[in-house]
């Protein structure tokens, strides 16, 4: 995945990179990415780089007093070089950065598409925590991308491998000298004082973890960015390499999770599906038991029949329970609408899960977040010979769709009109459901209950 998507870059909008491990490659590496697309950018920033690092700029402009004046000169290299990265003056081995108060200037009076700001300073170390003046992030941010280099975990907790750490030491208490852990690293880059300092009101945010690997390494960067989505003030968190052909491994959002639980279990004999025996547990704490270890944000359990005692018997779960007054009447859309509508302003997709399926497996949950952390599409499904089953993932921008169809309609008239990607699976589990006592048996079966 290329930087620009995974940021979800616009024209007009103002970058800027805070943090450590990587701020300057990625701001590089997103403005030749711009570039290519035939977009005008100019970069700068509001501290000092090193004087080797304008080579990886395809033009550099020293600025002066009357810039401003020349543009159409500036207007000109732009056309002709696409990225232009202008600076205040070189001292030594430093380039000076324009002050944040030139920010509003270029952005109101250059045509450029965009501004990329390097808006911090880390003296290349892969962590850090910014001092009294830091950072120097410009009001007309509209998207900030803390960096943090995913190099410092295992690397000791002290000056060798953190920018200015006392600040991190004294609000946290992590001991100097020792390994620093993922939760210290996630801690510190969702910090509001810290990795979050001075953030502009009005800008979204995508955390950037740096230096990612394969393997456990990629599993570490997985969880490091679960624990910073706790944080509200956080959109996402793009894991990667700046220095791989693809720079962007994944995209970690909020994803949450809708279990429809509301029919009437009338092919039951009236006993509610969702309450039936499923081992030690019923089926409906079956499916959320195997939803918890993953730490989604949220969890939403639509209920209907018998609704008190789903509740019940769900009571010591980490889920929300949403009432379906349709559910004698509505079908499958009037329960899928009631969860959305209960779902938090900051999920980004839900998984949509059958309340009589609990035979799903863990790997399975696990295929499609990753499916969709990888930007596979908008809308996950997995497959069994052709045919189309559960769980799916929808996106939030395809749930107005569905909100909107009619009484009468089904989930897939929304889902239809756009593209779904497929995967397919090795069992048909993500086609089966428990409708009469006959499959109830035949499922229990299976699973090695009876």
């Amino acid at each position: 995945m290329r930087l620009h998507e995974a940021l979800n870059v616009q024209r007009g909008d103002v970058v800027a990179f805070t943090g450590a491990g990587g701020k300057t490659s990625a701001m590089v590496r997103l403005g030749r990415e711009l570039a290519t697309q035939d977009l005008r950018v100019l970069a700068t920033t509001t501290t000092r780089i090193a004087t080797s690092e304008l080579e990886q700029f395809p033009h550099t402009v020293h600025w002066q007093s009357n810039l401003l004046q020349g543009k159409r000169e500036l207007a000109t290299l732009l056309d002709k070089k696409r990225l232009v990265f202008v600076y205040q003056e070189i001292r030594g081995d430093k380039v000076i950065g324009l002050p944040s108060e030139s920010i509003s200037r270029l952005v109101d009076e250059m045509n450029a598409d965009l501004l990329l700001v390097e808006a911090d300073g880390s003296r290349r170390l892969p962590l850090k925590a910014p001092r009294l003046h830091e950072p120097v992030i410009p009001q007309d941010t509209t998207l900030l991308v803390p960096v943090a280099g995913l190099d410092a975990l295992g690397m000791p907790f002290d000056e060798t491998t953190v920018y200015n750490p006392e600040p991190i030491f004294e609000r946290y208490g992590f001991p100097l000298g020792q390994p620093i852990q993922p939760a210290w690293l996630a801690q510190i880059v969702r910090d509001e004082q810290i990795g979050l300092k001075a953030l502009p009101p009005t800008a979204r945010v995508v955390v950037l973890l740096n230096k990612a690997g394969e393997g456990l390494s990629r599993g570490r960067a997985r969880r490091i960015a679960q624990i910073i989505l706790a944080s509200p003030k956080i959109n996402a968190v793009a894991i990667g390499a700046m220095q791989a052909k693809n720079p962007v491994f994944e995209v970690q959002r909020r994803v949450g999770v809708i279990i429809l639980a509301a029919g009437l279990s009338s092919r039951m004999g009236g006993h509610p599906k969702a309450l039936l025996k499923w081992g030690r547990h019923t089926v409906i704490e079956t499916i959320v038991n195997t939803l918890v270890p993953f730490r989604l944000p949220e969890i939403v359990v639509v209920t209907g029949y018998k609704s008190g005692q789903v509740a019940s018997t769900l009571q010591n779960s980490p889920v929300k329970i949403a009432f379906n007054p349709q559910f004698k009447v509505g079908e499958m859309l009037s329960s899928l609408q009631v969860g959305l509508k209960t779902m938090s302003s900051d999920i980004d997709a839900c998984m949509v899960m059958m309340g009589d399926q609990p035979q799903i497996r863990a790997k399975l949950i696990r295929q499609i977040l990753n499916l969709y952390a990888e930007g596979k599409g908008s809308i996950i499904a997995p497959m069994y010979q052709g045919q189309r089953g559960h769980p799916i993932l929808i996106q939030r921008r395809h749930w107005p769709d569905i909100l909107d169809l009619p009484f009468g309609s089904a989930p897939r008239d929304a889902i239809n009109r756009n593209p779904v990607y497929t995967f397919p699976v090795d069992n048909d589990s993500i086609l089966r459901d428990i409708d009469t006592p006959e499959q109830y048996a035949a499922e229990k079966r299976l699973a090695g209950l009876e």
